[in-house]
């Protein structure tokens, strides 16, 4: 939604997996929200804190998704069902390829991934948890050329 919790944690684990393939320069990692109420800000910093834990840096700044990204972009992952109804409105039946992070993931995970905003810390553990079994998957997709 605003780019600040689980878009950059999102950004930040695929960025590790692509980086550690070497494919840094053949796939473009970003991230982007459906609201711009924090355009410009860091990622929210219990998402830091938790991301540090595991290795992550989160260095974007939050932003708003455009109509522009969506063609630009071969995959947009979005992370609930309200963001992905945002997401295919803002597209206007163009040709977006837009999916949610939870079609990664086997069946007994959540169809949304949480917003662990309001929540406390096990929340933003609980994202990346889902973002850990996730990412990989899309990784291999996307070399597959499967999306």
């Amino acid at each position: 939604m605003g780019n600040i919790c689980r878009s950059p944690a999102a950004e930040g684990v695929m960025r590790r997996l692509v980086e550690a393939e070497g494919m840094d320069d053949r796939i473009t990692i970003d991230s982007a929200g459906t609201i711009g109420f924090h355009t410009g800000k860091a990622a929210d910093r219990r998402m830091r804190a938790a991301a540090q834990q595991r290795g992550l840096e989160l260095t974007s700044r939050a932003r708003q998704v455009t109509a522009a990204d969506l063609q630009a972009f071969d995959l947009v992952v979005a992370m609930d069902a309200d963001n992905a109804r945002d997401l295919n409105a803002l597209a206007d039946g163009g040709s977006a390829n837009i999916v949610l992070l939870s079609s990664f993931l086997e069946d007994d995970w959540p169809s949304d991934v949480p917003d662990p905003y309001y929540g406390g810390d096990e929340g933003f553990e609980f994202v990346l948890e889902m973002l850990d079994a996730a990412c990989p998957k899309i990784l291999e997709s996307l070399k597959s050329n499967t999306i």
